[in-house]
C-alpha cells in the first residue's frame, strides 16, 4: 500500500486531521512530494483533500460528543434548557397569581 493511500485511510478516519494544522498536513505532504510518493502536480489537491477531511472529521466527533453529553444529561436525570424554561414560565404564571389574590385580599379589608 503507497503511503498516499496509508495516510487518506488515516486522516479519512479522522486521526489526526481532526486536529492537524494546515501547515503540519502541508509539510506531511511535502515530504511525501520529495520522496516521490506523491507527485507535486497533486500535492495541493491532496492537502484540500485532507483538510476537507479533517474538518468532517472534526465535525462529526464534535456532533457524537454532544450526542453523549445529551445522553449522560438525560441519565442523570438532569433537565433540559426548555424544561427549566417551561419552569420558570409556570412559577412566573403562579407568582401573578398569588399576587392578584394578595391584592384582592388586602383590598377586602
Amino acid at each position: 500500500m503507497a503511503m498516499r493511500d496509508v495516510l487518506n485511510n488515516v486522516y479519512s478516519l479522522g486521526v489526526g486531521a481532526a486536529s492537524a494544522s494546515k501547515e503540519q498536513i502541508e509539510r506531511t505532504v511535502n515530504e511525501l512530494v520529495q520522496r516521490g510518493e506523491v507527485k507535486r502536480s497533486e500535492s495541493n489537491q491532496l492537502v484540500d483533500d485532507l483538510m476537507e477531511k479533517g474538518k468532517k472529521a472534526q465535525k462529526e466527533v464534535e456532533s457524537m460528543i454532544t450526542e453523549r453529553v445529551k445522553q449522560y444529561l438525560v441519565s442523570m436525570d438532569i433537565p433540559t434548557q426548555a424544561e427549566v424554561d417551561a419552569l420558570k414560565a409556570r412559577v412566573a404564571i403562579l407568582e401573578k397569581t398569588l399576587d392578584k389574590q394578595n391584592q384582592a385580599h388586602s383590598n377586602d379589608d
